[in-house]
């Protein structure tokens, strides 16, 4: 049976990402597109690149009958996203895209985000929808919180290390670039051609950056003790991608072999072999993360990098792999696009 779906936010990156993958998905049909602010307009005007689908009309999201309605993929805006699930049916399922139910803590979401949270009932319901690590709990949640792309790239490269017990916990640094869609598709004068194209800026240096709440949240459960890393972004003049460059205490063999041991099977990973290093060129457009292990020259350090689409597998892609676990549909399916090169 076909699962009927809907998309808040329809008319941001994430949601139209959403509607290229699941234009394709066999076991769903977009059966509502919510965007309040662009009610009323045609997702091909939205979006002419999917000019040729058969769409639904935005709407907003007061006119969507959810009686109908197998899953919900929320891809509002922080705060929004709350408020609007809170008012959703009790008996829907939801994958949030947004960062309202990311963090367990109210305090700690309260401290990365600068206002309390409105549904901390939800909070404490929602499962974090890193895929390869929380599988079973997604397939039984009714609310899954999707990850910060940054965050998930984050994540695939130094999670196994700190349960593995292969680095040490005290030096870790984390160097990430992200394309511009990372930042949505607000209009925001810092993101106009001319102030981005031909350079590249780091951003909330020094320990600011809301993802570092995922970070402190995540590897301080997997070390059973408080774990902190230094980490800073850059934005990029390139529309997709992330390319995140972890330094760590560690020797670089056995950091392959936990990271193969941990990814084996997964389909979306790939570990490269030892000294091979991953590019965002290789994974543009796709729901996979390229990871690739060096030796550094000083012994007993080692260089960690990972390759995402931050639309696809940091965001829509892992949301879509979610909501297939949570429909009882094989997790790979409308998933298995190759890359788009060059």
């Amino acid at each position: 049976m076909i699962k009927q779906i809907a998309i808040l936010g329809a008319s941001g990156y994430t949601g139209a990402e959403l509607v290229r993958l699941i234009a394709t998905h066999p076991g769903m049909e977009i059966a509502a597109l919510g965007a309040n602010s662009k009610a009323g307009q045609s997702m091909a005007r939205v979006f002419p690149h999917l000019r040729h689908l058969d769409l639904p009309d935005l709407v907003t999201i007061d006119e969507i009958d959810f009686s109908g309605i197998d899953l919900c993929f929320c891809a509002l805006p922080h705060k929004t996203s709350q408020e609007v699930i809170s008012a959703l049916p009790k008996d829907l399922k939801i994958v949030d895209l947004s960062a309202d139910f990311r963090l367990r803590d109210p305090e700690a979401y309260e401290t990365w985000y600068g206002n309390p949270h409105s549904a901390i009932e939800m909070q404490g319901e929602a499962v974090y929808g890193l895929t390869e690590f929380y599988r079973d709990e997604i397939k039984a949640a009714r609310l899954v919180a999707g990850t910060g792309c940054n965050a998930a790239t984050g994540q695939y490269i130094l999670r196994p290390l700190i349960a593995a017990g292969v680095i040490g916990l005290e030096d870790i640094i984390l160097d990430l670039k992200c394309g511009v869609s990372g930042a949505g598709r607000s209009l925001k004068e810092n993101l106009l051609h001319a102030e981005l194209s031909e350079g590249y800026h780091a951003y909330a240096v020094g320990g600011t950056h809301r993802h570092l709440g995922e970070f402190d949240q995540e590897f301080s459960k997997i070390a059973g003790r408080e774990v902190k890393i230094q980490f800073t972004p850059h934005l990029i003049p390139a529309n997709r991608g992330i390319l995140a460059t972890a330094y760590v205490s560690g020797e670089a063999e056995t950091i392959l072999g936990a990271l193969m041991a941990d990814y084996d099977g997964e389909p979306f990973i790939e570990v490269l072999p030892l000294g091979e290093v991953p590019s965002t060129r290789h994974i543009r457009g796709s729901n996979f993360c390229h990871i690739g292990v060096v030796a550094d020259r000083i012994e007993g350090r080692a260089i960690v990098i990972a390759a995402l689409d931050n639309l696809t597998k940091g965001s829509s892609g892992q949301a879509l792999q979610n909501a297939n676990l949570m429909l009882n549909i094989q997790e790979t399916e409308g998933l298995m696009l190759a890359p788009v090169f060059p």
